[in-house]
């Protein structure tokens, strides 16, 4: 079939928009976090497994348009881990990040937390990322589940340490006014929940720095393994975990604090909590594929930037490695 600019011509397991630039990983990661395809049937996925089964082995129905394909191939990676083919537990797939995970930000960002309440929300949150980490996680090498205990545990311990600390001392600030305390309050799950993302990323990749990660050619063949490499791969990880969470917790706080002083509002305060909610629930949703667009997930580098042995094993300039998510 032609290619249009509308919809390219259909290659499996590649993706439907243009990697290489901002606007093509946008849409490619809407396309990920779709919340549609949590409402897809059992017969539905078994019909979308066979129409790609049937373009590889070259005996697709005529009349099948690229269409067709793309959409069924979308269905399946929301649904299938690629590398173990069993299907992604609802909550923990990444099409459900946003709808399961809104609760627990507007449970982060409910104004006069206790101690108490801090610790169980910041806990919540954590166990939240580390399911959807795992459920989605590389299975082409076994991984020790230690490693990710030790991730889980590190990053839970950073964040509830980051967000207690934090209101203690807000509390004891006496010159700050009522209002001005409550509204750096709500500000306190974003350094704590930042905090722990780059303590979950350090410790569960750890690993890769000490052993490296593959970088492949042009051709798409392993010329060595990059320590270097590594490095930038788990900076990019680690600044998208960072800019992640900045909007989804900076934002609300703020619009909700002027929303709280509306004369309407004021007198229908049990309209509050589904307006915080909706809040929440947006900006969560323009978040997440804004922050994972930031870099490819497949990134390049020059050779000379690398480890000499990589160098003298490929005749490329540049080279490309798996950032990760």
């Amino acid at each position: 079939m032609a290619e249009s600019a509308a919809c390219p011509v259909f290659q499996l397991g590649k993706p439907q928009y243009d990697q290489s630039s901002f606007l093509g990983r946008l849409r490619h990661f809407v396309n990920i976090i779709d919340p549609s395809t949590l409402f897809v049937s059992e017969t539905r996925l078994t019909e979308c497994i066979k129409l790609l089964d049937d373009y590889k082995h070259g005996t697709l129905p005529p009349g099948v348009s690229d269409i067709q394909l793309w959409e069924a191939q979308k269905i399946k990676q929301a649904i299938i881990h690629p590398d173990t083919g069993e299907k992604i537990f609802m909550p923990f797939r990444m099409s459900g990040y946003v709808p399961f995970g809104t609760p627990i930000v507007i449970g982060l960002l409910l104004p006069n937390q206790t101690v108490v309440s801090t610790i169980i929300w910041q806990w919540l949150n954590q166990s939240h990322n580390a399911c959807v980490n795992y459920a989605n996680r590389n299975a082409t090498k076994p991984t020790p589940t230690s490693k990710f205990l030790q991730g889980y545990v590190g990053a839970v311990t950073s964040a509830v340490s980051i967000a207690v600390g934090l209101n203690v001392l807000i509390q004891r600030a006496s010159k700050l006014s009522p209002a001005t305390r409550m509204i750096i309050q709500r500000l306190v799950p974003f350094p704590a929940v930042a905090s722990a993302n780059i303590c979950n990323v350090g410790l569960m990749r750890h690993s890769e720095l000490a052993e490296g990660i593959d970088v492949l050619d042009s051709n798409g063949r392993v010329v060595g393994s990059s320590k270097i490499a590594a490095r930038h791969a788990i900076t990019e990880t680690a600044f998208t975990r960072v800019v992640l969470p900045m909007p989804i917790f900076v934002l609300p706080p703020i619009i909700m604090s002027y929303l709280e002083r509306l004369r309407f509002l004021q007198s229908n305060r049990r309209l509050l909590l589904p307006i915080h909610s909706v809040v929440c629930l947006v900006t969560f949703g323009l978040s997440l594929p804004l922050a994972i667009s930031l870099f490819p997930q497949m990134s390049q580098i020059e050779v000379s930037r690398l480890e000499p042995e990589i160098a003298i094993a490929t005749d490329c300039k540049v080279v490309t490695y798996n950032k990760g998510l």
